[in-house]
C-alpha cells in the first residue's frame, strides 16, 4: 500500500469580501484561486512569485493562521481545512510556522527560555526539569548558548532572533515547518548561516519545508522541488534542477531571467515582463498572464490553462507548452512516421 503523501493541497481558494461597490454589486478579492500540490516527508518545495501573488496566503491557509473559503489540505490523510479549533489542536504539532518578522512573532515580555517552553508546556510534553533539559537541548541544535535562556527578543540580534523561532518551531517535533521568507529579513551572510541550519535540521529531523520566498538564489540552494504562483495561481511546478535550467512557463522565464549574475562575463539576456499586474478583484479572463505575455495568443485570452505535466515531475499551466518526448520516444515516433 503506498503511503500518502505528508500534505495534499487540493484546489484550495481564499477570497477576501470588500465593500459593495456603487452599485451594490459585491466585490471580492481572489488572494488565491485554485492552488493545488502535493508534499512528501522530508522534501522542501520551494514557493515563488512577485509580492501579492498569493504566496504567503497559502503558506498561513494550510497552518490555519487564515481560514481557507474552500479546498481541502489534508495532512497525514486528514482533511483540516475546515476542522473545529478543538480538533485543529492535535493537528498542530505537525504543522508549526517561522514567520519573517523574527522580532514581532516573539513575545518581548518572556524570556527566550518561556519562548521556546511554551508548545511543550501546551501540549503536556515537559514539566519541571524535563522541560528545562528540552529547552536548552533545543537552544543547543540551534545553534544559540544556555547562557542565553533568560534573555528577552531585544537582546538577541537578528539572526539570534530566527533561531529562537526555530527553536520554538522544533518544539513538538512537527513533520512540517511552514517558512514564511524566513530569511529575508536578515543581512545576506545571515541568511546563510540559517538556510545552512534548515538543511542540517532537515537531514537530522526528517523535516519537510514548505519555503516561501523571492529570492530565487535561496530557493534555488534549499528547495528539491519549485512552485511559481502569479495572481493567485500555480502556474508553472517542477523538480528544482529542471525549473532552473528549463522553465517553460514565459512568467517562470521572465522571473529567472531577471536574476542577476555575479559572474560579469555572462551577458544574459533579460526579458522584461511589460506591464502592471491585473488588481486581484477583477483578474483577467483566460490565462490570467496573457495581458503581459509575450507569445499570448487569441486562445489565451478565452480559455483558463490548467496544470498539465509537460515532463516527469514538471507541469505546467500555459496552452503552447507540449509534452517534452524522451530521445527514445522520438525516434520511434519518426521510425513509425516514415
Amino acid at each position: 500500500m503506498t503511503e500518502a503523501p505528508l500534505l495534499e493541497v487540493e484546489n484550495l481558494v481564499k477570497h477576501y469580501a470588500l465593500s459593495r461597490g456603487w452599485f451594490g454589486a459585491p466585490r471580492v478579492v481572489h488572494a488565491v484561486d485554485g492552488v493545488s500540490f502535493n508534499m512528501e516527508r522530508g522534501e522542501t518545495l520551494g514557493l515563488v512569485g512577485e509580492s501579492g501573488c498569493g504566496k504567503s496566503t497559502v503558506a498561513r491557509c494550510i497552518v490555519r493562521l487564515i481560514e481557507p473559503t474552500s479546498g481541502s489540505i489534508k495532512v497525514n490523510g486528514r482533511d483540516v481545512a475546515h476542522l473545529a479549533e478543538r480538533d485543529m489542536r492535535p493537528m498542530r504539532r505537525d504543522l508549526q510556522i517561522v514567520f519573517q518578522d523574527p522580532f514581532s512573532s516573539l513575545n518581548p515580555r518572556h524570556r527566550a527560555g518561556a519562548i521556546v517552553a511554551e508548545p511543550l508546556v501546551n501540549f503536556g510534553l515537559a514539566e519541571g526539569a524535563e522541560l528545562e533539559r528540552r529547552v536548552a537541548e533545543l537552544f543547543e541544535r540551534v545553534g544559540l548558548r544556555k547562557d542565553q535562556l533568560n534573555n528577552r527578543p531585544h537582546e538577541f540580534s537578528g539572526g539570534q532572533r530566527q533561531r529562537l523561532g526555530i527553536a520554538r518551531a522544533l518544539a513538538v517535533n512537527p513533520a512540517l515547518i511552514v517558512c514564511d521568507e524566513p530569511v529575508s529579513a536578515l543581512d545576506v551572510s545571515i541568511q546563510a548561516q540559517v538556510i545552512n541550519l534548515l538543511g542540517d535540521l532537515q537531514r537530522d529531523l526528517g523535516l519537510a519545508y514548505l519555503f516561501v520566498a523571492h529570492d530565487l538564489a535561496v530557493v534555488e540552494h534549499i528547495s528539491h522541488r519549485v512552485a511559481v504562483m502569479y495572481l493567485g495561481e500555480i502556474v508553472e511546478i517542477a523538480p528544482r534542477d529542471d525549473l532552473f535550467d528549463a522553465p517553460q512557463h514565459p512568467y517562470t522565464e521572465a522571473l529567472l531571467a531577471a536574476v542577476p549574475s555575479p559572474d560579469p562575463r555572462n551577458k544574459r539576456k533579460r526579458r522584461l515582463i511589460e506591464g502592471e499586474v491585473p488588481s486581484p478583484i477583477s483578474p483577467p479572463a483566460g490565462c490570467r498572464f496573457h495581458t503581459r505575455c509575450p507569445i499570448a495568443e487569441a486562445r489565451c485570452k478565452l480559455e483558463a490553462p490548467r496544470l498539465r505535466a509537460i515532463a516527469p515531475g514538471h507541469e505546467v499551466a500555459c496552452h503552447l507548452r507540449a509534452p517534452r518526448i524522451s530521445g527514445k520516444s522520438a525516434k520511434l515516433n519518426a521510425e513509425t512516421a516514415r
